[in-house]
């Protein structure tokens, strides 16, 4: 069962009273802050003591924070690195060991059993890896931490009241630096949000409950907005006469006129003529291609990466049998030292790139491809070396 809806109140005070803790100074003193911030939002105060009193400031937890340099590979090497065949032969053993849970998740919230399978391999190897950071020292650290207060505060609330339930050990509960838990990887807000009981035993337990992981990943990707029964991500084939600038997550067609087009799927069927359809080259038109349809985007609530998103997202295709994309033959990638030569120089041009972090996110490949349209370039958002010269 869904846990009560009744605690939405509780949520929804413990994030306007949490968003009013000032961040930074001395840790002691944002402690105390917090604390009385959560009685102020209804919590029982002897309850917030109790939590609170174990959390300290965990400085791993900033430097994980700040070393995410995996995100600045290209799409192709960084899928190569995350999709093993181990991680296939897996997932298929798990499919056919939890086939009942996933057909009931399928059955529930229409969200195919390979689009589970590859968050639960990505994030944890299958519960095998789910993080050893104290939970809830990673997010009061974070909350501590000036750069994004706003998104961790509430989720310290959150982690209040599953402690309150019973369900969070302030010294026990551990999972991935920046707050995560359980096999696949979600946060106390969303475990009360869309935390599912799958298992019968009158408690929401991530960690060790394979029916609950499963069953609450299915409720949360719905209320994310997935489409039941509706696919997400497929490879596809491109004309060289497309108009390159009409590509991206920014640009939708329906399949139909894609398909009038000349885009073709690597195997299979394309999806029915309405469905509305972005076409993908993550590098460039010599890469590969996808068409992405709306239950794409859901992936980008789960995590805001795109290169991460792609790899998940085509990783859920080869779990139910999809072949191997085709890298094809793109143009270099550039180092994260020249993507932050670009970035600078795509600021100074006036653009909003989002900050100067070595990593091609959604930003700067729509300011990519404005400059690329301003030079006569091939508008297809990926940065070469000789982009970076003209500029």
């Amino acid at each position: 069962m869904r846990l009560p809806l009744s605690i939405a109140a509780l949520i929804t005070a413990a994030t306007s009273a949490s968003a009013e803790v000032p961040c930074g100074g001395s840790f002691d003193a944002f402690r105390q802050a917090m604390t009385e911030a959560a009685v102020a939002a209804g919590h029982d105060p002897a309850q917030a003591a109790r939590f609170f009193a174990a959390a300290r400031q965990d400085p791993a937890v900033l430097r994980a924070d700040q070393r995410q340099g995996i995100f600045q590979l290209p799409f192709t090497e960084f899928a190569r690195k995350l999709i093993s065949n181990n991680r296939i032969e897996n997932g298929q053993t798990n499919l056919a060991r939890h086939r009942d849970t996933f057909d009931r998740v399928q059955r529930t919230y229409g969200v195919s059993p390979g689009v589970l399978l590859a968050f639960w391999a990505l994030e944890t190897d299958y519960g095998a890896f789910q993080g050893d950071f104290n939970t809830l020292n990673a997010l009061m650290t974070l909350s501590h931490d000036c750069r994004r207060p706003e998104l961790f505060q509430p989720q310290v609330m959150a982690a209040l009241t599953l402690f309150e339930q019973g369900d969070f050990d302030p010294a026990t509960t551990t999972g991935a630096w920046a707050g995560e838990i359980g096999m696949v990887q979600m946060l106390p807000r969303d475990i009360l949000e869309n935390g599912v009981d799958g298992d019968g035993d009158g408690h929401v337990s991530l960690k060790t409950s394979v029916p609950d992981a499963l069953m609450s990943g299915g409720a949360m990707l719905q209320a994310l907005g997935w489409r039941p029964n509706e696919p997400w991500l497929q490879e596809v084939t491109a004309p060289g006469g497309l108009n390159w600038a009409e590509t991206g997550l920014e640009h939708r067609k329906t399949v139909a006129e894609w398909e009038a087009l000349g885009v073709r799927a690597k195997s299979g069927n394309l999806a029915r003529g309405d469905l509305p359809a972005a076409l993908l080259l993550p590098q460039g038109i010599g890469g590969p291609a996808f068409l992405a349809y709306p239950n794409f985007d859901v992936y980008f609530e789960w995590n805001q990466s795109f290169t991460y998103v792609l790899t998940a997202a085509y990783f859920a295709t080869q779990l139910e049998g999809g072949p191997v994309f085709d890298a094809g033959n793109p143009a270099p990638a550039l180092s994260g030292e020249q993507i932050q030569t670009l970035q600078t120089r795509l600021q100074a041009r006036g653009h909003d790139v989002g900050g100067i972090d070595g990593i091609l996110g959604a930003q700067t490949r729509a300011a990519v491809r404005s400059e690329q349209l301003r030079l006569g370039l091939p508008a297809d958002a990926w940065p070469t070396v000789e982009l970076l010269n003209a500029l």
